[in-house]
Parts: structure tokens; sequence; C-alpha cells
């Protein structure tokens, strides 16, 4: 299975993420992981997500840069969280090439038994003025988002911690 999960900020797309890869089989697991961690709020969300997969067998791997990087073996599972950090990160890094990401995902889909993806619906604030770096940037989130929709098996927003299935069928509840 290769999947596509999205929501809002806190509405429980990352345990729900989780719940799903742990219901599929498979022996090699990884989290790879892209936030950067810069103040005291992302270290305490990084603190949360790695309890929340402690003892989920995951072998976790920082990516903030250079997702074609790690080396995951051949059928693994994989729980990539998620594209609009990594965005961001190959977006305003020094080192960073955003031309690198869709290639890097595709490779991952192709070698992993399964996949779930995180990504963020950061589209509906409704403000529209925003500065051109921005603007390119939510442009470039939809842009892989739209990519990634259309090769995946399932893909779901989640609410409230509710999966809405909005292509395929969903793997578990």
């Amino acid at each position: 299975m290769i999947a596509l999960l999205t929501g809002g900020s806190g509405c429980g797309k990352s345990t729900y993420a989780e719940r799903v890869i742990s219901s599929l089989p498979g022996e090699n697991r990884y989290y790879i992981a892209t936030m950067r961690v810069y103040d005291h709020e992302s270290e305490l969300r990084v603190q949360r997500h790695r309890a929340q997969r402690a003892d989920k067998g995951f072998e976790t791997i920082e990516c903030p840069l250079n997702l074609d990087v790690p080396q995951i073996k051949e059928g693994a599972v994989v729980l990539l969280e998620d594209f609009p950090n990594l965005l961001a990160n190959e977006m305003f890094d020094e080192n960073g090439d955003v031309s690198r990401i869709i290639p890097a995902v595709d490779a991952l889909m192709k070698k992993c038994s399964h996949l779930i993806m995180v990504t963020n619906d950061i589209f509906s604030d409704g403000v529209g003025q925003y500065h051109p770096s921005t603007q390119e940037y939510i442009r470039k989130v939809a842009e892989i988002n739209n990519w990634a929709a259309q090769k995946v098996d399932f893909v779901a927003e989640v609410v409230y911690s509710i999966p809405i299935v909005l292509k395929g069928v969903k793997p578990c509840d």
C-alpha cells in the first residue's frame, strides 16, 4: 500500500499514519522524520512523536534534506513525515534543492512494500496575499501533493482524528 494522508495542524494525521503503518505487514520499518528542530515548541512536537512511536519497531531516520540519501532496505515499510517540512528545508536551506524531492519520493514508492506519506493542508487560511517566497512554497506543496495523490493507492484527509477517504479503500479503522 502506498498512501497519502493530509489534514490541518494537530488534526491527528500522525497518529493515524502510525496506526495505518502498524497494521501493515513487513519486517524493516522506518520512520523518516523531516522536521528540523528550531525552538522549544518544535522540540516538544518531536518528543511527542517519538513517544507515540516508541515500541512500534521503527528505525527513525532524521532526514531534513536529501531524501534520496537514506539507505532503505528493499521491501521496507516506511512512514514519511512530512512533505511541507521537507520542502521548506529544501527551499530555504543554502544546500537545499527542491528538484530532488519528487524523484526521491518516486524511488521510495518503487522500493517500499508499504509507504505512508504525510502532508499538511496549508491551503485553507483564506489570506491570499503572501510574500512571493511563501506563495512559491504553497504552490510547490500543492504540486507535490497533487503528484503524490495521483500515484498512490489511498488518500485520506484526517479531520478531528477521523480519516475521510478521498481515494481508495481505508486500510484500517
